[in-house]
């Protein structure tokens, strides 16, 4: 099937159900200028510049630990886009949330842009960068105190270290919110996963909970499921799926 085929055929699935559920990563965003981890130019091999530094080492818990200072000037710089603004990706999906046909989004992304899109069930499975607490206090931050604080942002209650509720490698993802996108991926009739690799686990292996009847992948890769989709794009999310409601 060429592209236009694949949209009739995914637009009449959309049509035609009302309990879709869309698991998307770094791809989605990168039409809204953020960059993803992953391909060529994405911020693992931006980070392979720095010498004798992997990118899973510079964004672990222990380096966050050790480091802490270096940590936020790379996190402030390079992982931090406050002005970025949904695109049709975000907003198509905000808006068959809207229409009562998706269920809930889980995404791997921490930048909060299906929220500004209008989407309410929202999984964030490896945080949110507008959510930072006191590590030692628990007092609660918002992303404007960590970008104005110089050097290392201090809890200005306790003095402890206000962390970025962000999942580091190391630390494990939230149960409450895996078990929750669990539960959405196993009762979907439609399971949409866009912009991510399906390589990154536990988040990947999500994938194996859905048993429903139409698997669709929007990626411009292909990925490592692409033989158990019944329709595979290989285009842009915000195209593929703008297409579908008009």
């Amino acid at each position: 099937m060429n592209w236009s085929e694949k949209i009739s055929v995914l637009r009449d699935i959309i049509n035609s159900s009302d309990n879709i559920v869309f698991f998307g990563g770094a791809g989605v965003s990168t039409e809204s200028n953020i960059p993803d981890f992953r391909s060529a130019s994405g911020l693992f091999a931006k980070l392979a510049g720095k010498k004798g530094i992997s990118p899973e080492e510079m964004l672990s818990f222990t380096y966050f630990m050790n480091y802490t200072e270096d940590y936020f000037d790379y996190y402030k710089d390079s992982l931090i886009y406050k002005d970025a603004q949904p695109n049709d990706a975000h907003l198509v999906l905000a808006k068959l949330e809207q229409m009562g046909k998706l269920k809930a989004i889980i995404t791997q992304n921490v930048d909060g842009l299906h929220q500004k899109a209008g989407s309410k069930e929202v999984l964030e499975l490896h945080g949110s960068i507008f959510r930072n607490y006191c590590m030692k206090c628990s007092k609660f931050f918002t992303l404007n105190y960590i970008l104005e604080s110089e050097g290392v942002p201090k809890c200005d209650l306790c003095g402890g270290i206000v962390k970025p509720d962000v999942v580091m490698y190391e630390e494990s993802l939230d149960m409450d919110i895996l078990n929750k996108a669990v539960w959405y991926i196993e009762n979907a009739e439609v399971l949409i996963v866009a912009g991510t690799s399906l390589t990154v686990y536990p988040a990947a292996g999500l994938i194996r909970y859905y048993s429903g009847k139409n698997l669709i992948l929007i990626n411009k890769t292909p990925t490592p499921y692409d033989s158990f989709a019944n329709l595979v794009i290989n285009e842009s999310i915000g195209k593929t799926l703008k297409a579908c409601l008009a």
